[in-house]
């Protein structure tokens, strides 16, 4: 049985109970379309929150270990360029080791000779310069995962000073002498394309890496994606709807609020 009553006014109650709903639902569209995102704090998705957060983590792990990469093939182009040079000098080299081997030539010995030295301590110094003077460790930590092995590519570079590639005899006083120098360049040059093998193989196996990368950082970005950001036109078809239903709400609030002021009438 409907009553009427000036104290409590349950129909501007209800009304207003909807309309503060509908400007919490209005207030969280407005704020997902000017963000771009679903999850603006934690109350919005708690659990999606920890997943995509999680996400964000790994794409910054794999995002540095691209510029890791990148910086590792920068050094090993510079040991390969220093290693291309010192092949080089390894042909100049056994150029002059052949010619001075030739005994019925006329050539003077002792000046090839001594251009050969001073190749071998061009040798020792573009060698210190390229960073291959020694035999060194070589490792790069490219993507997120939680060990080296599965993480990180490595290997070793050996050393390409003329000592560590054969070459350490220096000097040749005859033919017989350039002969067993020519086949100490020769051994030197083995020697040299083991140690290129090696630079080559670290160059490819992180330009593997980094386009293994790039695709993981995509796909995860992906995932993120479809749970942080927010549905534009969702968002957009919320906001029409709330926008309506506010005004449908304010004009009940103010109609609720008429009613009460007709009871008055009994009283006259």
């Amino acid at each position: 049985m409907a009553s009427f009553s000036v104290v409590n006014n349950i129909s501007s109650s209800n009304a207003q109970a909807g309309l503060i709903s509908t400007h919490m639902g209005l207030d969280k569209a407005l704020a997902r379309l000017s963000s771009g995102y679903r999850i603006n704090n934690s109350g919005d998705d708690a659990a999606g929150l920890a997943v995509a957060n999680s996400y964000r983590n790994d794409q910054a792990i794999m995002n540095q270990g691209i510029r890791n990469a990148n910086d590792a093939l920068s050094k090993l182009q510079i040991k390969d360029s220093a290693l291309a040079n010192i092949a080089s000098i390894l042909d100049r080299m056994a150029t002059l080791a052949t010619t001075a081997a030739s005994a019925s030539n006329g050539i003077d010995v002792t000046k090839l000779s001594s251009e050969f030295q001073t190749l071998t301590q061009e040798i020792d110094r573009e060698a210190a310069v390229g960073g291959v003077s020694t035999t060194a460790s070589f490792s790069v930590y490219v993507s997120s995962e939680s060990t080296l092995s599965d993480g990180g590519v490595s290997g070793s570079i050996g050393g390409a000073t003329s000592a560590l590639l054969g070459v350490s005899t220096t000097t040749f006083a005859s033919a017989a002498n350039a002969q067993t120098v020519l086949a100490l360049v020769q051994t030197a040059i083995g020697n040299l394309g083991t140690i290129q093998n090696a630079v080559g193989t670290l160059q490819n196996r992180l330009q593997f890496s980094v386009g293994l990368q790039s695709a993981k950082v995509v796909n995860t970005q992906a995932a993120e994606s479809r749970i942080r950001d927010a549905n534009i036109a969702e968002e957009s078809a919320n906001m029409t709807r709330y926008n309506i239903l506010s005004q449908s709400g304010i004009a009940a609030l103010a109609q609720a609020n008429q009613s009460t002021s007709s009871v008055l009438s009994l009283l006259k």
